[in-house]
Order: C-alpha cells, then structure tokens, then sequence
C-alpha cells in the first residue's frame, strides 16, 4: 500500500456502508513555490515559465506578505492551488523571509525554494548591456551591490530545493530546466490548436503553420453537400475518401512529430496549425478534425475551430 493511502476501516456492524463506487474526493494539496536568488540570473523568466503552466504568480512581493497570501489558497478546484512568489532582497524586510518560512513551516506549509545564481563576471556584463544600476547598487559599483546581495541571500540559498546557475544558459534553456523541475504530469506537452479557415477570408494571424486543402474535389459543387459542413458525416466521409486525402492527413501528422519535438525544445508550447480550403466550410473543417483526431490518438493535447463556419 502507498504510504499516501489511506488505511482500511472497520465498519460496525448494523451501519451501512458507503458504496464503493462513490469514495470521496481525496483532497487537494496547494502548491508554494518562492522564486529567489540573484538580480539579473533570470528570475523573471522562471515566473513566467509559472505563469506559462498555469500557477498564479506574484513578482516582487514583501517577506511578511507570503503569509496572507498562502493563507488566502484554497485547496478547492475553484481557487488558487498552485502559487509563485518572487521574494528577493529588493524588498527592505528581506532579511525577515527566513522566519516567514519557519512560521510557514510550523504550521504545516511547505515552501519549497528554487534559486536562480550566476557568476559575478556574467552578472556584470548583463547590468552593463542593459544600462540599469543592479537594485543594491546606490553609490556603489554594481559589484560591490552584487556581493552584499550575495551575503544577504546566504541563509535562503542554503534552503533552496532547486538551484540553477545560469551563467552559460539562454533564456530557452532556463525555460526547459524550470518546466523539468516543476511541470507536473503531462504539462511538459506542446498544447495544438487546429483551425481551420477560408482563404478567401484571409490567412489567420496567428498561425505558425498553413496547410492547403484546395488540391481535394470541393462538396460545394454537389448539392446534396453544398448546405452542409465539413463536421456531418457525408461531407467527411466524401471528402476522407478523395483520392490522396488521407495519404496527405497521415504524412503530414508523421511529419509534425520532429517539428514538436523542435517546438518543446525551443520552448514554444503553443501552436497553432491552420487548415485552409476556398470557404472554410468543407474540406478544411472535415481534415482539421481528423488531423486533429489522429493527433490525440499519440498523446498529444488539441483543440479545434472553425473560423469562418457560418460565412457565405
């Protein structure tokens, strides 16, 4: 038995037992994650990285108020479940984060610290590109203000669960390590979305790829077809069954699985594949949910839309 499984029970004799097909929920646990460690190493990237896999996110937020609002989650689906602060010594009350977390901890919450470092050599040369004095700095030299950060951030590096050191690592590296160390099941996934279209409507903005159905035989000339969509079954299974049509759909879907691959590597986790025929009512809506099938069939999370369904 699991060690997080709860232990059998008895039941008195004479009192009903429940259904076993209705337990109840087992409770959700919320997550507290504080982001810190040095200006400059990339801590607003881990955050948005946060944000990205849905956590709520608070940047540059005081030692004293992780308290309230770890008090505000909720261990609801409804609420807040999953949270991220940014706490580093730009707030004055830094030095009090440690009993913060004590407190914290005393009552049973777990914060559990990633810290971002980088040498002192890379955090002078990235003040210096972008022309901004270092938090610390006042009147001194942007060196002087990153050693007395690194003494006051000596006790909560200590603490860390995670540290990364981002001297040699590009933003897309340091996205990847953020997602391996906290994505949970099945979050590290490239999120698809299918849209199929109308090329006399225009190409959609937001597209990363095109693909043109124009090369099938068009339902539109067919007026059993013509007043339906690409989402009834006669004008699916007509346009499925056209020559190459399904020898295109199952080449192409084998094609994408390097270009994900590239996506995740890349640290693009949103595309968006746009499906287009004349009108976007036929072949385009009828290929974009079979691409769109066969891609859930691997694994992959994907939604679908029409948009231009409805136009004349």
């Amino acid at each position: 038995m699991s060690p997080d499984e709860p232990s059998p029970t008895t039941v008195p004799s004479g009192i009903p037992a429940l259904e076993a097909s209705t337990p109840p929920p087992r409770p959700v646990h919320p997550r507290v994650v504080l982001i810190t460690g040095m200006s400059g190493a990339g801590r607003s990237r881990a955050a948005a990285v946060l944000e990205d896999l849905g956590w709520y996110v608070v940047d540059n937020l005081p030692a004293q108020m992780l308290a309230p609002l770890v008090g505000m989650m909720t261990a609801s689906t409804e609420g807040v479940q999953r949270l991220g602060a940014v706490i580093d010594a730009r707030g004055r009350d830094f030095t009090e984060l440690a009993g913060v977390l004590d407190e914290l901890g005393r009552k049973g919450v777990e914060v559990h610290i990633l810290f971002l470092d980088a040498s002192d050599e890379v955090l002078v040369r990235r003040f210096e590109s972008v022309r901004r004095p270092h938090p610390l700095q006042g009147d001194r030299t942007v060196l002087e203000a990153i050693t007395q950060e690194r003494t006051l951030l000596t006790e909560v590096r200590q603490r860390a669960d995670w540290m990364i050191d981002t001297s040699d690592t590009t933003v897309h590296d340091l996205a990847r390590q953020v997602r391996q160390v906290l994505a949970g099941p099945g979050e590290d996934v490239v999120q698809i979305s299918v849209l199929a279209f109308g090329f006399k409507y225009g190409l959609p903005l937001d597209a990363d790829q095109v693909v043109d159905m124009r090369f099938l035989a068009n339902p539109y000339w067919i007026s059993e077809l013509r007043h339906l969509t690409g989402r009834d079954a006669p004008v699916r299974d007509y346009v499925l069954s056209r020559p190459g049509a399904m020898t295109f759909i199952d080449r192409y879907v084998q094609a994408l699985e390097p270009v994900f691959d590239g996506y995740r590597h890349e640290g693009k986790y949103y595309v968006t594949i746009a499906v287009g025929c004349t009108g976007g009512k036929h072949r385009s809506v009828a290929v974009s949910e079979q691409i769109a099938a066969q891609l859930r069939a691997q694994g992959h999370r994907v939604t679908v839309q029409a948009r231009d369904l409805g136009k004349e």
